[in-house]
């Protein structure tokens, strides 16, 4: 039977034998019985030994007298010829409307006859309903019959049923006359694996609570298969006996959708696409939720589907509750509840209402205040039970509908104090981390003070800039739900000192509404604070955001307010990071004389505080709106100096958009060979940097001295790819301007470039290369 196929057979013999320390040839020497007809009572080819074989074997072994009727159960006289044996057909009815789950079918089907499969996942997740439906389609693969039993492990009754039950229930199916049933559990088994030695069988061992409920049950013949399912893993059946484990989750979109127009029929489904959408994914693609709204609409025809989902989007969880305990989703969810200890529990619980919809091993350390092995202990448990999903990356989901069941446990298991104390832990997790990571990102950009750490937060140590990309991309969600869950609970800090946070890594993926969004509500927690210092950034950062956004004259409002309210209060380089954000959004807003004149304030500024890496992002600034203005010999002087500063203090970032710079200053110039050289400089910088945002906008730009050159198959190439960075960005407009371009093979005229300026460059709007707003306390944005 599989992997482990030795121990599952006639255990019985063999551990008699292996206790008397005995071999088989030694036993059949002592006993008189032949190696032959021992090696198949072992292995479960011979199923009819005679009676004074097992005598003989009873008396060299020294059995006991129990030990004597457990193996006397392997005779023959209880068992009928095999043209008279029973067959039973113990399958449950097939299951209505059964649609989809073709991977798992197929997984099913390939598994060996005499293998041992496992079917396991949540409550409600459509277990039964498959193995049901499998049983069904490969009944002629097993001719001798079908068993069945519910064990029982997750119903109303709190009690599984014992493998005693299950066994004597197994006998009678059998046809073993109730006088001829050994009296011992052991007894029963062994007759029981008799009865089904050498017959082609399919056993289904149905809703187990644990693996110590069907080992008892499995057959000890290669000619019979085990189909069993649980929520638990049962990692005895895997580890000992070589089950083959399948995981079931929810529903695909299309098995959801075909289980719907199933049992509503396809007429009424398809006059409400929308509704069915909604319904799909209220219900979570869940089979159970998807088949008690089903049923109820199928017995209300008359009721539009929008009207059920009306009533899942109103009241969640509760929707799904019926007097029927085997018909409702929440209960059906609980009795996965009861074998947990206080601690899975309150585990259970806080991941429910952690923000976002996984979470990581740290953070979900600090949520919980558990040591890492603890946790992970705890963490595993829960996921045997299937309650949780284990996914890539150490991280862990829930289903939407279990979470409902979590956040339910939450009201009853943590006290408020309690909820608190790890939410605020789990907030201050992701904004130490992430301030953290933009510092590794930004070494230059002017900093903002965090609060000191709570008790139990850990924040995550980032190695490298790849750490810190990596670690933002699979958080991103997380943090943005952290932060308006701390609007939520009024931790107006954590609200704009995580905007912050963000802003560095939002800049490089080009989230450009989201970064709108978080902006938006670190403004409001700023203002709700009074505090000045926060508000000036958080009005720059939005002005920032709202440019890039498309709109430059609710920027340019935002930063007049911040640069009133920078004024006078004594601190120059709040006053200078204004300007420097000035520059970028009047240059975005075509005004770029303005822009000029903010640089020049921000650099003085910057040279009076003796701030180097400042003073070389308000350089570069300078020099980009000179040549924006047609002075390239200004130009070039500044953005050198710039270039030297930004080499001396080894910062990529910056260097990066000043050689962007210089390539604009050579192109406009006519020097196009020097372009192409401080362009390239530029985009290997930006590629080792991961900065798709500013790459798209520098290939762009590379592309205008190559077609300049007539090197035509170079320029195509780069703005190929600038365009599929700019869609992969969903910076459409960008996208499609270059594409025209591109059909036309137009070149770029100079005239045009100069009086624009935008976060792209095109053959009619080249950008600037940003100066390094992040170093002067602003965005380094693709325009100077």
């Amino acid at each position: 039977m599989g992997a482990g196929v030795e121990e599952k057979e006639n255990v019985t013999l063999k551990q008699f034998r292996l206790r008397a320390g005995l071999t088989q040839e030694a036993l059949a020497e002592k006993s008189g019985v032949s190696i032959r007809t021992i090696r198949g009572l072992e292995t479960g080819t011979r199923s009819n030994p005679r009676r004074t074989s097992l005598r003989q074997l009873a008396d060299a072994l020294e059995l006991a007298p129990h030990e004597r009727e457990q193996l006397a159960g392997l005779g023959s006289t209880e068992t009928p010829p095999s043209s008279t044996r029973p067959m039973p057909r113990q399958l449950p009815p097939p299951s209505p409307g059964f649609a989809g789950r073709d991977a798992e079918l197929a997984e099913l089907d390939g598994a060996g006859d005499s293998e041992i499969r496992v079917v396991v996942g949540a409550g409600g997740i459509g277990k039964t309903w498959l193995a049901s439906h499998w049983a069904h389609t490969q009944a002629e693969r097993f001719p001798d019959g079908q068993l069945f039993v519910d064990l029982q492990g997750f119903t109303p009754d709190p009690d599984p049923l014992d493998a005693a039950t299950a066994v004597r229930g197994f006998l009678d199916a059998l046809g073993v006359d109730a006088s001829r049933v050994p009296t011992t559990l052991d007894g029963q088994i062994a007759l029981y694996r008799s009865l089904v030695a050498g017959r082609r069988m399919l056993i289904i061992l149905d809703n187990a609570a644990t693996a110590d409920q069907v080992i008892p049950l499995l057959p000890g013949t290669p000619t019979c298969a085990v189909l069993a399912t649980s929520r638990k893993t049962l990692t005895a059946l895997l580890l000992r006996h070589g089950a083959h484990h399948l995981s079931l989750g929810a529903l695909g979109e299309d098995d959801a959708h075909a289980l719907l127009a199933l049992r509503l029929g396809e007429q009424r489904v398809a006059a409400e696409p929308d509704a069915v959408a909604q319904l799909i994914a209220l219900c979570g693609r869940y089979p159970l939720a998807l088949a008690i709204v089903a049923g109820r609409a199928q017995t209300r025809p008359r009721i539009p589907l929008a009207e059920f989902a009306a009533e899942l989007r109103e009241s969640g969880l509760d929707a799904l509750d019926d007097d029927d305990p085997a018909a409702s989703v929440p209960s059906v969810l609980s009795w996965s509840m009861r074998a947990l200890t206080t601690e899975q529990r309150k585990v259970f619980a806080l991941l429910g209402i952690a923000p976002g919809p996984d979470i990581g091993l740290p953070a979900a350390t600090s949520l919980t205040g558990l040591p890492l092995p603890r946790l992970r202990k705890v963490l595993r448990e829960l996921e045997e039970s299937s309650l949780i999903d284990r996914q890539p990356g150490d991280r862990h989901s829930m289903h939407d509908l279990v979470r409902e069941l979590a956040i339910e446990q939450a009201d009853h298991c943590l006290s408020m104090e309690d909820r608190d104390a790890a939410l605020r832990r789990l907030a201050e997790f992701y904004l130490h981390t992430a301030f953290a990571g933009d510092r590794q990102l930004s070494p230059h950009r002017h900093s903002i003070s965090l609060p000191p750490l709570t008790d139990g937060v850990v924040p995550l140590a980032l190695p490298d800039d790849s750490a810190v990309m990596a670690w933002f991309g699979a958080e991103h969600a997380c943090l943005l739900a952290a932060q308006r869950s701390a609007v939520a609970v009024g931790w107006d800090d954590v609200v704009w000192q995580l905007a912050w946070s963000v802003n560095r890594f939002h800049y490089r993926h080009s989230y450009l509404v989201d970064d709108v969004a978080v902006t938006e509500l670190g403004l409001a927690a700023a203002e709700r604070l009074g505090d000045t210092s926060a508000l000036i950034e958080m009005r720059r950062l939005s002005g920032l955001a709202l440019v890039r956004h498309g709109q430059p004259e609710v920027a340019l409002e935002h930063l007049r307010l911040a640069l009133t309210l920078a004024e006078g209060r004594g601190k120059p380089e709040e006053l200078a990071y204004v300007h420097q954000m000035f520059t970028y959004v009047l240059g975005r807003a075509g005004q770029d004389r303005q822009a000029y004149w903010h640089a020049v304030q921000a650099l003085e500024i910057y040279q009076d505080l003796q701030t180097p890496q400042w003073e070389a992002a308000a350089l570069n600034s300078v020099g980009w709106y000179a040549a924006k203005l047609g002075d390239f010999d200004r130009a070039w002087e500044y953005c050198q100096q710039a270039l030297t500063l930004q080499r001396l203090l080894h910062d990529e970032d910056s260097e990066a958009i000043v050689l962007d710079s210089l390539g604009y200053i050579d192109h406009h110039l006519g020097r196009h060979a020097d372009a192409i050289a401080h362009y390239r400089q530029s985009v290997a910088l930006l590629r080792g940097l991961g900065d798709v945002y500013q790459l798209a906008g520098t290939l762009e730009a590379l592309g205008h001295p190559y077609h300049a050159l007539n090197r035509l198959v170079d320029a195509h190439a780069v703005w190929g790819e600038a365009i599929e960075l700019y869609q992969a960005q969903h910076r459409t407009e960008e996208a499609e301007r270059l594409r025209r371009h591109l059909h036309t093979d137009e070149v770029e005229v100079p005239e045009a470039a100069s009086r624009r300026r935008g976060q792209h460059r095109s053959p009619a709007s080249r950008t600037a290369p940003v100066p390094d707003l992040w170093a002067s306390g602003t965005h380094p944005q693709r325009t100077r």
